[in-house]
């Protein structure tokens, strides 16, 4: 069984995210980028199967421009086998993301398809439920937990009410919670050994597919700065701010 998964760059957990001085979108230059959290724990998640007998190989693949080469060198040191860079300059939305992926689906033929969930610069959390779609296959999304059996994928969900567990038949779609899996730490010798493994790099503008943005983003803002809190006396003075100035009560 092959695996197909997504990864994508986007600027670091860890990085205070600045809006450019235009308000056309987030500063990302001279910003620290790494690959998104959610395709972390997928990369890691379909590495597990493949060390298990499970799969066969694992091809992890970014759209983007050159310098999501990055993070697929990060996926091929947590354990991918290949990667292929879907490059493109242009702004890239869930819809064209989806279609990019479905034409590496349709060339690939995996048998499934591990993705983040969302990835954290948009938190569309769209991509997925799209490539299913396009493809007409099943999916499962938000896993905390992946089992490959016979032909079945078994994928436990948390929701409101506890815990809910789906099958589905592959080829299949499935999008990964952070509760999946803690990914491993990438290890020097492991760095050194991505360098080795074959990375294809892929024109998007070959591929046929319009990747022109759906939505124009008008204008990007910080939020409001909070207002500090007060200390009141007593409880009674608590009740009289909540029902007069708050209105809450």
């Amino acid at each position: 069984m092959k695996i197909l998964t997504a990864v994508k760059r986007v600027v670091d957990y860890n990085v205070s995210v600045r809006v450019k001085a235009d308000k056309s979108g987030v500063e990302t230059n001279g910003v620290k980028m790494s690959m998104n959290p959610f395709d972390e724990t997928a990369v890691e998640a379909a590495t597990r199967l493949r060390e298990a007998g499970t799969a066969s190989e694992v091809v992890a693949v970014s759209c983007g421009a050159p310098q999501s080469m990055d993070v697929i060198r990060t996926a091929l040191a947590i354990g991918a086998d290949r990667g292929i860079l879907v490059q493109t300059e242009a702004v890239l939305q869930p819809l064209a993301v989806a279609k990019l992926l479905k034409t590496m689906v349709d060339r690939e033929q995996p048998q499934l398809v591990i993705l983040g969930k969302q990835a954290i610069d948009d938190d569309a959390n769209q991509t997925g439920q799209m490539l299913a779609g396009l493809l007409d296959w099943p999916q499962a999304t938000f896993a905390s937990a992946i089992e490959v059996s016979g032909g079945v994928v078994r994928v436990t969900r948390e929701v409101d009410g506890g815990l809910e567990t789906v099958e589905v038949n592959l080829p299949a779609i499935v999008t990964a919670d952070l509760r999946l899996n803690e990914p491993r730490y990438v290890t020097l010798p492991s760095i050194m050994k991505a360098k080795k493994k074959p990375v294809e790099t892929i024109d998007a503008q070959s591929l046929g597919v319009d990747v022109t943005p759906q939505l124009k983003t008008l204008s990007v803002e910080e939020p409001a700065g909070r207002k500090g809190g007060i200390i009141v006396p007593d409880v009674a003075a608590l009740v009289d701010k909540l029902k007069h100035e708050a209105k809450v009560i």
